[in-house]
């Protein structure tokens, strides 16, 4: 008897600490109770609840499972189970239970109003309706019913109609966390702008220390093209929490738009270290390489690319920057060869053409070169860089018409460009000297 009533104190004691949200005493106390009796479902789904505000998700499934286990005929033990299920992502197992359910109390609404966000997840989008429908009959004040259709709505690209559902949950729930940033992703997801400021502004009242909500502001604001408000945010997230790992990322990416290639380094290298390994960003390593790029650290970029190429051998823009880094360190060889890659990957990509037939004119193979260039050119009309290289190409070649027609094709494109304006001044000199050079190979022809 003694042990019972002991029980009965832990659980008692445990009831107080979750109280006071003192969540691993409470669990401790109430562990405990359950040593003494481990049979009683009320315990087992408290503990439940326990585990699941620690975080630790599979072990409150596994006490859900124990106490319906315990007690098949108790409906909200029931609904604990299948929340936990779903959380889990055992959408099959969940809709087990809760069929179950509906067909023990065919008239209990959260047999089906739970289904309606399982279905949805799972893409069973006109089932997700049906449930929504059956719901209703039942309760049609359920705000949860109308959260889970709007999910459900949203992620077939019906956001007018999932605004709606969410409205209808703040008219009958106000107090409902995350509903105004729900909204605020829908009119963003349209491109209505202001509206989603609005209400992400209003979600930030309710949670203004929240920096994934922050983070999301800040991207709009870069799609809004307001990048200093967007910078603003980042950095104001990284004051609330600095190993923020996708803010280091976007300030990164910010600075390198900006020029300013130093701070770009040092958050997209701080990212780099605080990126998981399984959710770091594709890019990351790509845009690290190519800020040491810009910063004319050859090697280590050159380093750094290789490793990603080695990693992801289709990455078309690792490629081409590395083909950029070679040719800078004068490896004009390797240069062409990661530009060919490219082209492998991208045959119209117009950079890789302009910069492989560069690499070939380091080579002094300009016919193949100008080849390239021209290319370039064919895809991207207005494509500057490649009209300059394909003059050159002419000029080195002897063919001064073409020469003299790309040099006015390139100046009626940037008539203020003196470079090119000296070059087309010059042009009699430079066919002097070739002329002279072919005479001289003439009267001097080598050996063999």
């Amino acid at each position: 008897m003694n042990e019972w009533w002991e029980a009965e104190q832990r659980v008692e004691r445990a009831q107080q600490f979750s109280e006071s949200h003192r969540w691993a005493e409470a669990l401790e106390e109430l562990d405990a109770a359950l040593a003494i009796n481990p049979n009683n479902a009320t315990w087992q789904a408290q503990r439940g609840v326990i585990l699941e505000e620690l975080g630790r998700w599979e072990e409150a499934a596994d006490a859900f499972e124990r106490a319906s286990a315990l007690d098949e005929t108790d409906p909200d033990i029931a609904v604990a189970l299948g929340q936990s299920l779903a959380r889990l992502g055992k959408f099959g197992k969940a809709l087990a239970v809760f069929e179950k359910l509906a067909d023990r109390y065919p008239d209990f609404e959260p047999a089906y109003c739970y289904r309606i966000r399982i279905y949805g997840e799972l893409g069973r989008h006109e089932q997700a309706e049906e449930m929504f429908y059956l719901a209703q009959e039942l309760n049609d004040s359920c705000p949860r019913c109308f959260l889970h259709i709007g999910g459900s709505l949203a992620a077939r690209g019906q956001f007018d109609r999932a605004v709606y559902c969410w409205q209808r949950v703040l008219e009958l729930d106000p107090d409902c966390y995350g509903i105004n940033r729900r909204i605020a992703q829908a009119y963003r997801a349209q491109g209505k702008l202001d509206l989603a400021r609005e209400y992400y502004l209003r979600e930030m009242r309710d949670d203004p220390g929240n920096t994934d909500l922050l983070f999301e502001i800040g991207e709009m604001a870069l799609e809004a093209g307001q990048i200093a408000m967007a910078t603003a945010k980042f950095t104001h997230i990284l004051e609330l929490d600095d190993e923020h790992p996708e803010a280091h990322y976007a300030l990164g990416k910010i600075w390198m738009m900006r020029g300013r290639m130093e701070r770009a380094l040092e958050h997209l290298e701080r990212a780099e270290l605080l990126f998981d390994p399984e959710e770091m960003p594709g890019g990351l390593p790509v845009l690290l390489g190519e800020t040491l790029f810009q910063l004319g650290r050859y090697d280590q970029a050159i380093e750094r690319l290789r490793e990603c190429v080695e990693e992801e051998p289709d990455r078309a823009e690792a490629w081409m920057i590395l083909g950029n880094c070679l040719l800078a360190k004068g490896r004009s060889d390797d240069a062409g060869e990661a530009f060919r890659r490219v082209l492998k990957l991208e045959g119209d990509h117009a950079a890789a053409h302009h910069q492989l037939g560069v690499s070939l004119y380091h080579r002094r193979r300009y016919e193949e070169g100008l080849e390239h260039c021209r290319e370039a050119l064919r895809i991207k009309p207005d494509f500057f860089a490649a009209m300059t290289t394909v003059a050159i190409g002419h000029l080195r070649l002897g063919q001064w018409r073409a020469a003299r027609a790309m040099l006015k094709r390139a100046l009626r494109h940037d008539p203020d460009n003196h470079d090119l304006q000296r070059l087309l001044r010059r042009m009699w000199i430079y066919r002097l000297r070739w002329t002279l050079r072919k005479a001289a190979a003439w009267l001097h022809p080598t050996d063999g």
